[in-house]
């Protein structure tokens, strides 16, 4: 039986080593925190709602949503969140939310695909309850439908509907869903890693939820971040909540109930799914209008465009440039964001979706994405073998918040593989600044061959005045010197990167595959370089 290691749970190990993905998670598992980082903080603290799971006095899962005005959450301190709000008499969760009870939270922002995890162990101390953190992480924006929240004037839950299983009307909720909340739980006799609950996103296209003719839902597993808390906690408690949301009329499907986990999705609905939950229900509550929030799907944020041009950048990344449909300006984006985009791929069961960094600087008449051909990747085999100048495709206004931080401080660019596309925004940017910040670009490949952007990297620095540059090859080469921009063999290391004496207010920025980040992360933080000082977003199917 798999050992507790770091913060995971036996059951989590288990299914990581079931999926072939332990050495990832464990590479990996820096990520989660006995503490939430300040921009965390900051995120749950603008919140209009959270996400909840906790298990009623029966032990049953449920998960449910706490709203309030925008703060009704505060982070007093990195280990705690508090709440000026609470649930309904008829919410399955309120008598759960008592002292002592374990609670996990879901912090999640539609409009920007923005998500959050915490889990701990609710405290009341007699004017509000606290949320004492065990643990806090944050997830990648890939599955989240964007939606902008909006309020009404609030009227009470119209009438909640008690029964044990779905209604003609609720499947057909479900299967025109594209969001729903799930919630697990797992405790041991003595608090350990990773033990308590979880409550975590799940999307897809609408219909991704199947309900046979028995009850049951099958619910398709994607790739992820390989940490499998949900999974990890049903192999050990199959007891689980699920929450679909009505966005339209703030009503609220709750349901509880075990599931399996069919490890095989071979044959599934789905061709995407990796595995299947399947859910056997064994109650259900509907609470019509029980939400203020509204939410609506941003009809402006949908862009058509067009393939412009098609650049191969190195032996595996091949740059597409992308204008509107109907040669009109571009919205802007800042350096470091990513482009939304929807393919059409042959043999591809509903829309694919991928979110790639923008490589180019910011041009109001194209676009640059630059994408790494993956030898299994559905959406970069296609963009390299099949998109064409002048073929058209989906897109959403650039998003995320893995931007450079304001300010005159000294900026580090570290990036491995195709990690280097959003650090190539950021030089184009730092060529604007009016007064040019310190600037080090440092980057890893796997030999001359593969390095993307070479060229422009030097046409960059011969026009900054302020500017240095590192490239480490890990395949083995002789170590070249030019100036102070050195050609390394080797791979990019904290050491190396403290070793440039950049200045105490640096602050990093890093890109790359989780692992490469997991260890330079650790190794800047044991070096000294404060957290928030260390930016960072990963790339890859899971990211």
């Amino acid at each position: 039986m798999p050992k507790e290691e770091g913060p995971f749970h036996i059951g989590e190990i288990e299914a990581q080593e079931r999926a072939g993905t332990r050495e990832a998670a464990a590479s990996t598992g820096g990520f989660i925190r006995d503490f939430m980082p300040e921009q965390h903080r900051a995120f749950f603290s603008a919140l209009p709602f959270l996400v909840v799971a906790g298990a009623d006095d029966t032990g049953r899962p449920w998960v449910s949503i706490l709203e309030g005005e925008e703060g009704f959450a505060k982070s007093p301190t990195p280990q705690s969140l508090t709440f000026a709000s609470s649930f309904s008499h008829d919410d399955p969760l309120m008598k759960s939310f008592h002292h002592d009870a374990n609670i996990g939270i879901l912090g999640i922002e539609l409009s920007t695909r923005r998500r959050n995890r915490l889990n701990g162990r609710i405290r009341n101390d007699g004017e509000k309850f606290i949320v004492d953190v065990d643990q806090s992480f944050g997830n990648c924006p890939q599955y989240i439908r964007e939606r902008e929240w909006y309020r009404v004037k609030h009227k009470p839950t119209l009438g909640t509907r008690v029964s044990d299983q779905l209604s003609d009307a609720q499947c057909r909720q479900i299967k025109a869903a594209d969001t729903f909340f799930i919630g697990s739980g797992f405790s041991l006799p003595a608090r350990q890693g990773g033990d308590g609950y979880d409550a975590s996103h799940r999307g897809g296209d609408p219909g991704f939820v199947r309900i046979d003719s028995k009850g049951t839902l099958h619910i398709p597993d994607y790739d992820g971040n390989k940490f499998f808390n949900t999974i990890g906690n049903l192999l050990r408690d199959p007891r689980v909540g699920l929450l679909f949301v009505d966005f339209v009329s703030g009503s609220m499907l709750h349901i509880t109930g075990r599931a399996r986990i069919n490890w095989s999705a071979i044959g599934s609905h789905d061709p995407n799914a990796r595995r299947m939950i399947e859910v056997t229900i064994e109650q259900v509550i509907e609470r019509p209008a029980a939400l203020a929030l509204r939410w609506r799907e941003n009809a402006d944020d949908h862009l058509r465009l067009k393939v412009v041009d098609k650049v191969q950048e190195s032996a595996e990344i091949t740059s597409i440039y992308l204008a509107h449909q109907d040669n009109i300006a571009l919205p802007p984006f800042l350096a470091g964001q990513y482009l939304p985009i929807e393919l059409n791929v042959n043999g591809q069961a509903g829309t694919v979706r991928r979110n790639y960094s923008l490589s180019g600087p910011v041009n109001e008449n194209h676009y640059r994405i630059s994408v790494k051909r993956e030898d299994r990747g559905v959406a970069s085999r296609f963009i390299h073998d099949q998109l064409n100048i002048g073929d058209e495709i989906n897109a959403k206004q650039p998003s995320g918040d893995f931007v450079a931080p304001y300010g005159r401080c000294s900026l580090v660019l570290v990036s491995a593989g195709v990690g280097v596309t959003p650090m190539m925004a950021m030089l184009y940017a730092a060529m604007k600044e009016k007064q040019p910040r310190p600037l080090w670009f440092i980057h890893g490949a796997r030999n001359p061959q593969t390095q993307a952007f070479q060229k422009e990297v030097e046409a960059i620095a011969a026009q900054l005045s302020d500017f240095k540059y590192q490239i480490f090859y890990s395949a083995a080469i002789a170590d070249e010197a030019d100036g102070e921009n050195i050609y390394n063999s080797g791979r990019i290391t904290a050491d190396a990167l403290l070793a440039l004496n950049t200045g105490a207010d640096a602050q990093y920025m890093l890109c790359g595959p989780a692992s490469f980040i997991a260890n330079i992360r650790n190794g800047l933080e044991k070096g000294g370089v404060p957290m928030s000082q260390i930016h960072f977003e990963s790339f890859g199917p899971s990211s």
